[in-house]
């Protein structure tokens, strides 16, 4: 049977400049096998919420355990073509939060450095903390820069004692916990 007497008469080929052309078409399914390949780097946690089709989880699951690079090449064809099938928004929002959670944590480590720095510099620095985060307790972290800044004393090259490292504990727990803090109220 050829491919004419398989097409049904009444659907006319929509008119050419409204088709994509072959190339949107090629970059599309490389964009969807892109999109698959951060689909196998997400973490299992983030990975076992998205409502996924059987075949497209068995598919990554294949994937993480082809060892060979050729099979795992074609097996993400694969993931790309079954990503076809598929509403790719819900997949490009887990890989968009995953992305964007490392950013943050990373900028509350910074910010935990620099309010470590500040504080075991300058005296100010803590009326500012407590101002900033009042539900911080000023005595515990009084006694954590007292500590920090013995050390530092102590060993001038060795900046990392565990005075040191308690204080960047301390400040990252208050600023994690205020960042979470306005996710619980809305």
């Amino acid at each position: 049977m050829s491919a004419a007497s398989r097409r049904p008469e009444s659907a006319d080929p929509p008119p050419l400049d409204e088709r994509p052309s072959k190339t949107r078409l090629k970059q599309a399914m490389h964009e969807l096998q892109d999109l698959g390949e951060d689909l196998v780097r997400l973490p299992d946690s983030r990975f076992e919420r998205l409502e996924l089709p059987e075949s497209l989880v068995t598919a990554v699951q294949d994937y993480k355990r082809t060892r060979s690079h050729e099979g795992r090449r074609r097996q993400m064809q694969y993931i790309g073509k079954l990503m076809r099938q598929i509403d790719p928004e819900p997949v490009r929002e887990a890989v968009a939060e995953m992305k964007l959670g490392r950013a943050v944590d990373s900028l509350a480590l910074h910010e935990a450095e620099q309010w470590r720095t500040e504080l075991l510099a300058d005296e100010a620095a803590l009326t500012r903390w407590m101002a900033d985060h009042p539900d911080s307790d000023a005595q515990q972290l009084r006694s954590l820069i007292r500590a920090a800044r013995k050390d530092a004393a102590a060993t001038p090259e060795q900046r990392s004692g565990r005075a040191y490292r308690e204080l960047f504990q301390y400040l990252k727990g208050h600023l994690v916990a205020d960042d979470a803090a306005p996710d619980e109220v809305s």
